[in-house]
């Protein structure tokens, strides 16, 4: 073993196993009469959106997300005035029998922190802002300033945690990737261990002071970014000897509707199958209480998993988990290489496809001009199974066959074979010249085979697996061909039993993106086979429709194909200074054929421009009506009246050259 193979065999600290699903074990924190933590089951929570001043409709809301099965509820105190109201919120629950655990959510105002403290049950501080100003400048420190620099943060920051320790009050240390502060920055940069280090510096002032009721969480709205963080923290805790503090799991400005959903799974998804995390929040632009059955599909995962078939023990990982590099592969046809992740649509359960049938895969042909059109989730190749197309398919997209079908089929141009392990062997003298897909179950030890097919420059493996234990089981295989130093390029493929469209999403978007996300799979296909007999024709295009984009929904929200625009919006709360469901909703239909663009869509200024640090574009409320746009993290324009700030967005992507017409995306 060389030295850089020496040193990524320790990083298996982060987690328990990587083969086994063990819930890795932490401290237990009460928080009020509800522990997190130790042998306590996940947790859910969310957060209002009502102006905390708004009494009866902070608890009504409060009430509304307890019976959608919150366990606990954060509210903004942004000032003194908010935090003296979260008195009255508290009593007026408690007059109506419901005890919820409160957290008050403080941003800037250690004051209101500190009132806060003695009132609810938990606090959240964020130190990127707890005792710093943002003002994005890049600052030269020597260590003796930066330890000037620590020290002044200690002295704002120990009277939150004495108040904190005599009340009893817990308290989350919440690093947010976009409100870094410059101080951070300056030192480490955007970056992973500058969130950690972020947290870090206020955790060992609590340990220093012997006080351990802590909550740590490292959330981002880059999936990449936010899984790298957390198990980079695990490692820095255990490194430095401090305590196994719980994890609260969430991907920040995750966006609304089935967007926000897979990128939430991408992100807490992976995180979960690592046996890492005690509390869950799903942050949608959507009605809080629409968040917490999200969050409890992806904890019940966990709980009601049966078991699963043994995976080969891992000793040593061959990968980086805490930076993003592809696995490098060698290209055959347009797969692997420098290519994009592709698509691969199961259309098998048609037994006679017809041209509109493709419009469930983003491919949609036009009688008159006699041409084809193809959208943003146009799929890159079909699986027909035994059921060839029987018309010319669009220009560009490719059809695959099982072996036998293909063998037989008199025309083979654009159209690959799937083999399994013993056809491919015994096909030696009839397989396909350029691309020959090979189904191989993840369980199975292929040694041997994968010798042959690193010298075979057509071959692309389809990998399959049937273990519950999905994700764990096809990342063994992988780390098999990392070992072997074999570079054939590989397609992700998972089936499911009847799953409602919800589980659908989150199982997916977890069992493929936690993948992508340490840079394995060359594709992804979800299959329908598990489906068969079970479905009409509607219902089976409703499902090819829906898988297909829960595959391009997933390489987006994984970071690894930017299919369409992305938007970045905040769950909104009672600092939002707009409607900010009806905004985003809006800026989305002006805005969503702008592939690969990523708007950012922000209440306040508290969560802009800071919280949208991957966002091309930023809108941000910066007062009553008053709207600052942002070109990435750099103002444009200040003060825009909100009735004409999405068309004055629209101007300023427009002398970037990223706009185009609606009609334009059509041709």
């Amino acid at each position: 073993m060389n030295a850089a193979e020496a040193k990524v065999s320790q990083v298996i600290k982060y987690c328990n196993s990587l083969t086994e699903y063990s819930r890795r074990a932490t401290r237990e924190v009460k928080i009020g009469d509800l522990a997190m933590g130790g042998n306590n089951p996940i947790r859910v929570q969310s957060m209002t959106t009502i102006d905390t001043m708004d009494t009866k409709g902070s608890v009504e809301q409060t009430i509304r997300m307890v019976e959608a099965g919150c366990e606990y509820v954060r509210i903004t105190a942004p000032s003194i005035k908010e935090a003296q109201n979260l008195q009255e919120i508290k009593k007026e629950l408690r007059k109506r029998g419901y005890t919820v655990p409160l957290i008050a959510d403080i941003h800037f105002t250690p004051n209101a922190a500190e009132l806060a403290a003695r009132i609810v049950e938990k606090v959240r501080i964020n130190p990127g802002n707890y005792a710093d100003k943002k003002k994005f400048e890049l600052i030269e420190y020597t260590d003796a300033t930066y330890q000037a620099e620590l020290e002044r943060i200690r002295e704002r920051f120990v009277p939150l945690v004495k108040i904190c320790r005599e009340y009893g009050t817990a308290m989350r240390i919440g690093t947010n990737h976009g409100s870094l502060s410059d101080r951070i920055l300056s030192r480490y940069g955007d970056t992973p261990i500058g969130m950690v280090e972020s947290a870090l510096e206020f955790l060992r002032i609590c340990e220093e002071m012997n006080y351990y009721d802590i909550v740590l969480s490292m959330k981002a709205s880059n999936t990449q970014v936010m899984v790298q963080a957390y198990r980079l923290l695990v490692q820095k805790l255990e490194e430095e000897g401090l305590q196994p503090y719980p994890l609260h799991l969430g991907v920040t400005e995750a966006g609304d509707g089935e967007d926000g959903r897979i990128k939430s799974a991408v992100g807490i998804g992976t995180l979960l199958e690592d046996g890492l995390g005690d509390t869950v929040r799903v942050s949608l632009t959507e009605e809080p209480e629409f968040e917490a059955p999200v969050a409890k599909a992806l904890i019940d995962r966990y709980t009601t998993r049966p078991d699963h078939k043994p995976v080969r023990e891992i000793h040593r990982i061959p990968l980086d988990p805490f930076s993003y590099s592809r696995r490098s592969t060698r290209e055959v046809a347009n797969i692997g290489g420098g290519n994009v992740p592709r698509v691969i649509a199961d259309i098998s359960l048609l037994k006679e496809p017809v041209i509109k049938d493709f419009r469930a895969i983003g491919h949609f042909y036009l009688p008159e001009p006699d041409k084809w059109r193809m959208n943003d989730l146009g799929a890159d190749y079909i699986y027909s199974g035994d059921n060839a197309v029987s018309f010319m398919l669009p220009n560009g997209l490719k059809e695959i066959l099982n072996y036998a079908a293909w063998e037989q089929h008199p025309e083979k141009n654009g159209k690959y074979p799937l083999l399994s392990a013993a056809q491919y062997i015994n096909a030696e003298n009839s397989r396909h010249p350029e691309l020959n897909f090979i189904r191989l179950n993840a369980a199975e030890r292929y040694e041997k085979l994968l010798q042959e097919l690193q010298q075979d420059p057509s071959v692309v493996i389809l990998l399959d697996t049937d273990n519950h234990h999905a994700l764990a089981e096809q990342r063994r295989f992988f780390f098999d061909l990392l070992d072997l130093k074999i570079d054939v390029p590989v397609i992700l493929l998972r089936k499911y039993e009847p799953l409602s469209p919800d589980q659908l999403q989150l199982y997916a978007a977890t069992d493929l993106g936690g993948l992508l996300i340490d840079g394995l799979g060359d594709g992804v296909m979800l299959g329908t086979e598990l489906l068969e007999g079970r479905t009409d024709k509607e219902n089976v295009n409703d499902l090819i429709s829906r898988n297909n984009n829960i595959a391009f929904g997933v390489l987006q929200a994984a970071r690894t194909r930017m299919s369409k625009t992305e938007y970045i919006s905040c769950p909104s709360c009672g600092r939002t200074l707009f409607d900010l469901q009806e905004t985003t909703a809006m800026i989305r239909k002006r805005t969503d054929h702008l592939k690969g663009v990523k708007i950012g869509i922000m209440g306040c200024i508290v969560n802009g421009p800071g919280e949208m640090a991957d966002a091309d574009y930023g809108y941000v409320g910066s007062g009553k009506g008053k709207i600052t746009l942002y070109r990435g993290q750099t103002v444009v324009k200040k003060s825009v009246p909100s009735e004409r700030a999405v068309d004055k967005l629209i101007e300023i992507i427009r002398e970037d050259g990223k706009w185009l017409e609606p009609e334009e995306m059509e041709q």
